[in-house]
C-alpha cells in the first residue's frame, strides 16, 4: 500500500464497499487470522511446556513485565493517534516516526542498563542478560509502529494479519527448535525478539512509505499529546494488569509465577483472540459515525450484544473444563496453573465486555477521559490484589475476576456520557445472557455430579471425556436458556448474520458507496 498520494495526502480505502461491510469483513479477516495464531501459539505453549521448566517461564516474565511497557509505548498511542485524525499527511507521518523511533532508542538504552536493579530486585542473577536481549524489542517494535498505523488506518487488515501470522510462527518456531536443543528460558527469549523483527520487515515491505526529514507541521503537537494521553491510560491499564505478576514473583518466587502466568495467558486469550483485534476495526468504524451518534450507539449496543453472547458461554464452558483442558495441553506437572485457572473462568465473559469501554472513548478522540477512568480501575485492582495477596496466586485470580465485575457497568457508563451511548439498553442488551451462563453451567454441573464423571483426573482418555461431555450438556443448556429468556432464535440469527458477513466470501454484486465519499450514508442498513 502506497499511503499518500503525489501531494502528500492520505489516499483512504475506497474499493466500493460501504464502512459496515467493510468493517465486517475486516473483522472476519481479523478474527480469521487471530485464530490460526491462536493455533501456533497453542502449539507453541504445548510443545514449550514439556522442553520447559515453569520457572524458567516465572523468569522471562519478570523481565517482560517490565520490558512489554516500553514495548508499548508507541504501538498504543500513536496508533490510535493516527486512526483517529480526520487529516493525514506525509510530513505529520514523519514527524511522529522520529519522534517515536527517537525515543524508543532511548527506552532501548536505558532497559539495557536497568537489568542490575531488576536483579536485585527480584535477587536473580541470570537477569540482568535476559534484559540486554529484551531490550532489542523496544526498539524493532518502534520501528515499525507508523507503518502499522497507516494499514490499519487504511483499513488493510487482510495484510496486516497475514504479516502477523508469518511472524509469529516464525517466533514460535525459532523458540521451539531451541528449546529442543536445551537452551532453557533463552528459548522464550530468543522468541521474543524476533517477533517484533520480523513484524517490523513484513510491515515495511506491506506499507511502502519512505519517513522524510522531520519538519514543522501544526498538528504534531495536537497529536502528541493525544498519543501521549493514550499511552498514559495504557502504562496505567498495563501497570493495574502487571501488578499481579511484580507480587507473585517477587513475594513467591519464578515457579509460582510460571504456574499463574500460565493460568493468567489462558484467561486473556479470549481477549486477545477476539477483542484486541476487533478494536483496531472498532476504532476505524465508530470514528467515522461521529455525525451520527444515535447510529452508533446503536451499533454499539449490537456488537455489545453479540460478544455478551459469545463471552458469557465461553467464560462458563472453560471455567467447567479448565483443569481438564490444562492437563491435556500442559501435562500432569501443570496441575496447579489448572486450579488457578478454574478461578480465572467467570472473569472471562465480563472482561470481553469490559474491554469495549475504550472503543468508545478512542472513537470520539477523547483519550484524556479514557486516562482518567484508567486511574480508578487501578485503584480499585490494586486493593483487591492487596486483599487477595494472602492467598497467593489463586487469592490474585479472585481479585482479577471481582475487579471486572465491579467496574465493566461503571467503566461503559463512564465511556458512555460522552458517545451519547445510554447504560440502560446497554444493561439490556446483556444481562439475559449473565442469566442463561449461570443457571446452564449450575445444570451442567449437576447432571455430571449424577453421572459421576466430576473424578479425580486419572488419564488424558477421561479428561477428553470430561471436557467433551461438559462443553455439550453446557452448550445445549446455555442456547435454551437464550432462547427462553429472549422469546425465540433472534441472538442466534443476529450472530450467524454478523459471521456470514465477516466471511472474505460474503460479498455482493450490486455496487456500494465508497467509504470515501460517505460515511454515514455508507453504513445505513
Amino acid at each position: 500500500m502506497k499511503p499518500f498520494d503525489e501531494n502528500g495526502v492520505f489516499r483512504p480505502q475506497s474499493d466500493g464497499d460501504g464502512l459496515r461491510r467493510l468493517a465486517l469483513k475486516s473483522a472476519g479477516v481479523t478474527v480469521f487470522s487471530q485464530a490460526v495464531g491462536f493455533a501456533i501459539q497453542l502449539s507453541a505453549t504445548v510443545v514449550l511446556a514439556r522442553l520447559l521448566t515453569p520457572a524458567d517461564f516465572g523468569l522471562v516474565a519478570m523481565v517482560s513485565t517490565f520490558s512489554l511497557l516500553l514495548v508499548n509505548f508507541g504501538l498504543n498511542g500513536f496508533t490510535e493517534a493516527v486512526q483517529q485524525r480526520e487529516e493525514m499527511d506525509h510530513v505529520l507521518a514523519s514527524n511522529l516516526f522520529w519522534i517515536n523511533v527517537g525515543l524508543g532508542f532511548l527506552l532501548t538504552i536505558g532497559f539495557a542498563a536497568s537489568g542490575v536493579l531488576l536483579a536485585r530486585f527480584y535477587g536473580d542473577p541470570r537477569i540482568p542478560g535476559v534484559a540486554v536481549a529484551m531490550s532489542a524489542t523496544i526498539l524493532f517494535t518502534s520501528l515499525s509502529v507508523q507503518h502499522l498505523a497507516l494499514l490499519k488506518r487504511g483499513m488493510r487488515f487482510s495484510i496486516i494479519s497475514t504479516n502477523d501470522i508469518i511472524a509469529r510462527a516464525l517466533s514460535v518456531g525459532i523458540s521451539i527448535f531451541l528449546g529442543w536443543w536445551a537452551w532453557g528460558y533463552w528459548a522464550l527469549v530468543t522468541g521474543a525478539v524476533v517477533l517484533p523483527l520480523a513484524t517490523t520487515i513484513a510491515a515495511w515491505k506491506a506499507c511502502r512509505w519512505i519517513p522524510g526529514v522531520p519538519r514543522h507541521h501544526e498538528g504534531t503537537s495536537s497529536m502528541v499529546r493525544f498519543a501521549a494521553n493514550t499511552y498514559g491510560r495504557f502504562m496505567i491499564d498495563y501497570s493495574t494488569r502487571n501488578l499481579d505478576n511484580l507480587l507473585i514473583g517477587w513475594h513467591f518466587g519464578p515457579q509460582a509465577l510460571g504456574f499463574y502466568k500460565k493460568a493468567y495467558d489462558l484467561f486473556l486469550l479470549p481477549a486477545s483472540q477476539l477483542l484486541a483485534p476487533l478494536t483496531n476495526v472498532a476504532i476505524s468504524t465508530f470514528s467515522r459515525l461521529r455525525r451520527d451518534p444515535v447510529h452508533r450507539a446503536r451499533q454499539f449496543v449490537n456488537v455489545l450484544s453479540t460478544f455478551a453472547f459469545v463471552g458469557m458461554g465461553l467464560g462458563a464452558i472453560l471455567t467447567l473444563t479448565g483443569k481438564d483442558l490444562i492437563f491435556l495441553l500442559l501435562g500432569p506437572d501443570w496441575a496447579e496453573s489448572g486450579r488457578i485457572f478454574v478461578i480465572f473462568g467467570p472473569g472471562i465473559g465480563m472482561m470481553l465486555l469490559y474491554g469495549t469501554h475504550s472503543w468508545i472513548h478512542l472513537s470520539i478522540g477523547r483519550a484524556d477521559r479514557w486516562l482518567k477512568w484508567s486511574i480508578v480501575h487501578f485503584a480499585a485492582t490494586t486493593v483487591l490484589f492487596l486483599l487477595g495477596l494472602r492467598w497467593g496466586p489463586p487469592g490474585i485470580a479472585m481479585a482479577w475476576v471481582a475487579s471486572y465485575w465491579i467496574l465493566a457497568v461503571p467503566g461503559i457508563w463512564y465511556a458512555g456520557r460522552q458517545a451519547q451511548i445510554p447504560i440502560r439498553p446497554v444493561i439490556g442488551a446483556v444481562w439475559k445472557y449473565i442469566v442463561s451462563s449461570a443457571i446452564a453451567g449450575w445444570a451442567t454441573v449437576s447432571v455430571l455430579r449424577v453421572a459421576s464423571l466430576f473424578l479425580a483426573q486419572s488419564s488424558a482418555v477421561e479428561a477428553f471425556i470430561r471436557i467433551v461431555a461438559a462443553s455439550s450438556l453446557f452448550v445445549l443448556f446455555y442456547l435454551g436458556m437464550v432462547i427462553l429468556l429472549h422469546r425465540g432464535c433472534a441472538p442466534l440469527a443476529k450472530l450467524a448474520t454478523f459471521v456470514e458477513e465477516m466471511l472474505p466470501r460474503h460479498r455482493r454484486s450490486r455496487p456500494s458507496p465508497a467509504v470515501g465519499t460517505d460515511p454515514v450514508a455508507a453504513t445505513q442498513v
